[in-house]
């Protein structure tokens, strides 16, 4: 999808930010960096506060779409933003990458969007992702 084309130069840079719901924090801190500037605009998954999880009576604070019954939805409707994306940030924490992940990596790059990094990745392992 060429969203970019349709908007005026000046308007900010749509990033997706993919990774692990374990590393929520580090989403929210990348959010910021990102869009405090006003050059960006982040898209992201949703994260709910712990009292809310508790609230459904589901078991941990990750992994809240399979709790949830809604993983695929969720998965799906995370590509529909890769598609609105310009370029694909991946919170990789201590290199951790995911299936769902690395399926959204690679979703990114067979539309030809430029995925970037929190910590290195050496050329090899990015390839396969």
């Amino acid at each position: 999808m060429k969203i970019r084309e349709h908007l005026p130069d000046e308007f900010p840079q749509i990033v997706c930010i993919c990774g692990s719901t374990r590393f929520a924090d580090q989403h929210a801190v990348a959010r910021w960096e990102y869009e405090r500037d006003g050059k960006h605009i982040c898209l992201m998954i949703n994260y709910l506060p712990g009292w809310y999880g508790e609230q459904e009576r589901w078991s941990g604070h990750d992994h809240i779409g399979e709790a949830s019954g809604t993983k695929e939805i969720l998965d799906e409707l995370h590509k529909r933003k890769i598609d609105l994306c310009d370029w694909v940030f991946v919170i990789n924490c201590q290199g951790y990458i995911g299936n769902s992940t690395r399926s959204e990596i690679e979703y990114a790059k067979s539309l030809g969007k430029s995925v970037k990094y929190l910590e290195h990745v050496d050329e090899k392992e990015a390839k396969k992702a």
